[in-house]
């Protein structure tokens, strides 16, 4: 009854995230737009996102018929988030995720909200406080290659469909490494480079397959622990650092 509920106050929420997103997106798009995160093709890298880009981002992210197939309250209840943990939302965008980690991990736990865009960040800062939600989290502008956490800070790593857009990932995650707690976890949900991912708003080749990310997180230093199969479109994948 309890998870009902709950699910039922994130969606009421979401709901209203949505009619916000006009709201905040007008006090994101005034400013100069970062570069972005690889984009979907390399040159996006040295361009700069409009208004009307940032508001269109803003959209896709939260638009309501995500949750169909991005099933997030699933995915919060599969990660085992317990109140005191930390959580560190690699990519965190509009927030889509980091609102459900920072109530799932209450006022003892805390949440990095991590971004290459300082203005998805205010947007994702200004919707806790537009959605009610009594809990925050630290907001890290990072760089593209360095997400910039504390050491010996966090249960868990989260990325989602994020993974595609890094370059030098196998480094990347050999130097995220040093975040973790004893026991912690990076866990990568992305689109299936196939048929299953379906339309995207992008090319398929921009994606990258599951054994890829297999290969690249062994090369970086990780096992293989878990893998959930309930999202149709994403894999779901849950490393932890291999023995020296």
């Amino acid at each position: 009854m309890r998870a009902r509920k709950q699910e039922a106050d994130v969606t009421s929420r979401e709901i209203f995230a949505v009619t916000i997103a006009f709201t905040l997106v007008c006090l994101v798009a005034p400013a100069t737009m970062a570069p972005a995160q690889h984009g979907h093709a390399q040159q996006d890298t040295a361009q700069h996102r409009g208004p009307a880009d940032i508001k269109e981002y803003i959209e896709s992210l939260e638009r309501p018929e995500r949750d169909q197939y991005q099933k997030p309250s699933q995915v919060v209840e599969a990660l085992g988030l317990k109140p005191g943990m930390a959580v560190a939302d690699l990519g965190a965008g509009s927030g889509y995720f980091t609102r459900r980690f920072v109530e799932a991990v209450t006022e003892t736990g805390r949440v990095y909200a991590v971004d290459v865009e300082d203005e998805m960040l205010t947007y994702n800062r200004e919707s806790l406080v537009h959605l009610h939600i009594p809990y925050t989290a630290e907001f890290i502008l990072a760089r593209p290659d360095n997400p910039k956490l504390p050491t010996d800070a966090v249960d868990l790593i989260f990325l989602c469909n994020v993974y595609h857009h890094l370059d030098d990932r196998a480094a990347y995650f050999s130097n995220v490494k040093s975040a973790l707690k004893p026991g912690g976890r990076v866990a990568i949900v992305d689109f299936y480079h196939d048929e299953r991912s379906g339309e995207l708003g992008f090319p398929k080749k921009h994606l990258v397959p599951r054994e890829t990310v297999l290969g690249e997180m062994t090369k970086a230093g990780y096992r293989l622990v878990k893998e959930h199969a309930f999202l149709s479109r994403q894999y779901f994948l849950e490393f932890v650092p291999a023995a020296p």
